[in-house]
């Protein structure tokens, strides 16, 4: 891959970069380079060293072929025309006029006739999942949600001159604002207090006398980026003369140390309940008539005495804190956040989806699975799959049957056998390096094979060269 072309970005369409980036074999290392095209010419390091989560940042670019072919109002008119696009689920009709925002949406399917009637009467269009529709914006999700380690999602906006389709509010998620089309004028707040930074859900709706004035204050034309972390307010209108078209992808929901000490802090209770008898004593007999929202002004020592025992408490919690744990109850929420991989032409051809069994003259045709002892496999990405135990049995949670409509499947997971987890762990640890099914740590040669083909039917392995 040519570097200059992805990582410096010199307005290659989005064709362009997507090839580039299917010849990078390392999954994580193509993310990476995604992502620093995506925000060029800031450089990535930099970005998460200096704005991630701390302030907005603006890229204006003065080229408006360089996010093109993401995607396009006529792809948004195909998909009306051509898929089961629903009002509600697939699409929101919005508008925001004299303070007052609203939802316009009718029931059942969208239908270009009602969609672009409603667009032509000042109403905005919002499609909240292009990722089902639009394969370009899955590839390009399926790669960012490894730069993130956590769901990349987004939803696309089309609003008329003229008008805006939302009120003032913050969000939940880090927001990367990708104008395709047209321009947008843009306004960005700071949090209104502390209590509103790095929030756990969005905001209800403001009206324009509580935000004050806004830190920044733009148009953005095609090819330019706007980023604001969650919490920051933000409104944005269309100028008279133009459209505006652009897509919001977005990072971080519910992915924070709060989060996951919400999983943590629950089984070092239970665990310490379990292990340690200090933790079963009884409460003091009469603590009732001292501790309580009515006793707090109370001048009581038993008061103190209490707290320091909770401190104490708090403290050896801490020891029983299966953190492992939590981070795997975290991972596979993940996995099952993640969009499927949306595979390069390599990839396919090395994978079970390129597998050659056909029918041909009345009958199937290389069904058998060839895969022997010097065949060289790995992860079909980096992420994919991840082992996780229960206690019990250790399972195998994996990406490959995943949906491309948000949580549509259960989460995928089969049940890994003791005798081939010290296999999988050396799997996921060797990427992006090929091995050969003779180097797995198995028993038996049979073992080994086996374990290769469960991999391989379930698309969590490729082959180095095509069976």
């Amino acid at each position: 891959m040519q570097e200059s072309r992805c990582v410096n970005g010199d307005g290659e369409a989005i064709d362009a970069v997507l090839t580039d980036l299917a010849q990078v074999s390392n999954s994580r290392e193509r993310a990476s380079k995604l992502f620093q095209w995506l925000i060029h010419p800031i450089n990535h390091k930099n970005f998460f060293r200096d704005t991630w989560e701390k302030k907005p940042l603006l890229i204006k670019r003065k080229d408006p072929e360089y996010y093109k072919g993401l995607f396009s109002t006529a792809e948004f008119d195909q998909i009306l025309r051509n898929e089961d696009v629903q009002f509600g689920v697939n699409l929101d009709v919005t508008s925001y006029t004299n303070g007052k925002r609203e939802t316009h949406n009718p029931p059942g399917r969208a239908l270009p006739f009602t969609v672009w009637d409603f667009y032509e009467s000042g109403c905005s269009l919002r499609m909240l999942n292009p990722q089902a529709f639009s394969s370009k914006v899955w590839n390009v999700l399926s790669i960012l949600q490894e730069q993130f380690g956590s769901m990349a999602g987004a939803n696309v906006y089309l609003t008329p001159p003229g008008t805006q389709g939302f009120a003032p509010h913050y969000d939940d998620i880090e927001a990367f604002v990708v104008q395709l089309e047209g321009k947008k004028h843009w306004r960005v707040y700071n949090p209104m207090c502390e209590e509103d930074m790095l929030p756990v859900v969005s905001s209800p709706n403001f009206s324009q006398a509580e935000i004050g004035k806004p830190i920044l204050e733009v148009v953005l034309e095609a090819g330019d980026l706007l980023y604001f972390p969650r919490g920051f307010i933000h409104q944005g209108d269309c100028l008279p003369d133009a459209h505006s078209l652009h897509i919001t992808i977005s990072s971080y929901q519910k992915n924070s140390w709060g989060d996951l000490l919400s999983k943590v802090v629950p089984a070092a209770l239970q665990i310490a309940m379990e292990e340690d008898v200090e933790f079963r004593q009884g409460l003091p007999l009469e603590y009732l008539t001292y501790m309580g929202v009515q006793n707090s002004d109370q001048e009581d020592p038993r008061r103190a005495k209490f707290l320091s025992h909770i401190e104490s408490l708090m403290q050896k919690l801490v020891t029983y804190a299966p953190v492992d744990a939590a981070v795997d109850h975290k991972a596979r929420d993940f996995l099952h956040d993640c969009l499927p991989p949306m595979l390069t032409p390599e990839e396919l051809a090395s994978s079970v989806q390129g597998a050659p069994a056909r029918w041909e003259s009345g009958e199937a045709v290389n069904v058998a699975m060839p895969i022997r002892n010097q065949t060289r496999i790995r992860l079909i990405r980096e992420g994919c799959a991840r082992l996780c135990s229960d206690g019990e049995a250790v399972h195998l949670y994996y990406t490959a049957d995943n949906s491309r409509v948000y949580h549509k499947e259960e989460p995928k997971s089969f049940e890994m056998r003791t005798e081939y987890t010290d296999a999988m762990e050396f799997l996921i640890h060797s990427y992006p390096k090929f091995v050969s099914v003779a180097s797995l740590p198995c028993d038996s040669a049979e073992d080994k094979i086996s374990l290769a083909e469960v991999l391989f039917e379930r698309g969590i392995i490729h082959t180095e060269e095509p069976l």
